[in-house]
């Protein structure tokens, strides 16, 4: 029987606390009027920016609820896989990725390795080979340029101009996916700003969205962007829709957070921003790069 609403399943780690993973990408797919499934890869009691965390890797758990779910004969609409807790993950997400496409499948993934030029604190450098074989699977990848280097073995550049960006994202676009969305891309002309460049295969063409600068850095956007550019490529939005509707919603939740004294850790303050996701679509700031 179809399911009364799309279906997303979700492979992301679970933080207890910090607003990250599982718990931006739940209430934002949800609020957009996706039923979420989440299939976590690890529980940590906090995200990773914060010391001394506890990590449970669940490796070992995973074939077993996916097993059930096969079982249940669930179908989705959507896979969207994040942060995997070991590289032996990457095997059993590319597996269920196999097992559950359809022709109407929409597979996303972010390849969560790391930000500033640096790894994040759980992985390992094997990670990266293994994450390269997992977005050959994918239809859309949302790397950052630290993980967009990471991919594709080159220097991190936080000076990297556009025309080389697009080249970057060009060769990533070989390598299977047929929209490449790469975040944080500075804007050199405009040293208080960054952009979101994508490219969308099947016709060819790079959007750019620009994004507006604040002082601050908060843990968590990156999954958050991610997971509005999937509810609205499930509503039917266009690529440059999508990226913009993602975009003003980050620099929301960014300006609704930064006026408090606040640790930054905690993530924005979703919570303040999430009824904006049911709003239509809004001016748009989209452009066409040449």
């Amino acid at each position: 029987m179809k399911p009364c609403v799309k279906r997303v399943a979700a492979i992301h780690d679970l933080s207890g606390f910090g607003r990250a993973s599982l718990t931006v990408v739940m209430p934002i797919l949800s609020t957009m009027g996706i039923q979420v499934c989440p299939l976590p890869t690890a529980v940590l009691s906090t995200h990773s920016k914060f010391p001394d965390y506890h990590f449970v890797d669940l490796t070992e758990h995973m074939p077993g609820i996916i097993r059930h779910w096969k079982d249940l004969g669930l179908k989705f609409d959507a896979i969207y896989s994040g942060f995997l807790g070991s590289h032996r993950q990457i095997a059993i997400v590319s597996d269920f990725i196999e097992y559950f496409r359809h022709d109407d499948l929409l597979v996303v993934v972010d390849p969560v390795l790391g930000d500033n030029g640096a790894l994040y604190g759980p992985l390992a450098p094997d990670m990266i080979a293994e994450m390269r074989a997992l977005i050959k699977t994918a239809d859309v990848i949302t790397p950052n340029l630290t993980e967009a280097a990471l991919l594709l073995d080159r220097p991190y550049n936080p000076r990297v101009t556009v025309s080389e960006m697009k080249d970057w994202i060009g060769i990533l676009a070989q390598q299977g996916p047929k929209i490449v969305i790469v975040t944080s891309v500075p804007e050199l002309e405009q040293p208080r700003k960054t952009s979101v460049i994508a490219y969308n295969r099947n016709d060819d063409r790079f959007w750019k969205v620009v994004c507006e600068y604040l002082p601050a850095n908060y843990p968590g956007t990156g999954d958050a962007f991610a997971s509005v550019v999937v509810g609205s490529l499930l509503q039917g939005d266009s690529l440059p829709i999508a990226l913009d509707r993602a975009v003003q919603f980050i620099s929301l939740g960014v300006r609704a957070t930064f006026g408090y004294s606040y640790d930054a850790n905690e993530g924005i303050l979703l919570e303040r921003v999430l009824d904006n996701l049911r709003s239509s679509v809004q001016i748009c700031s989209y452009e066409l790069l040449d």
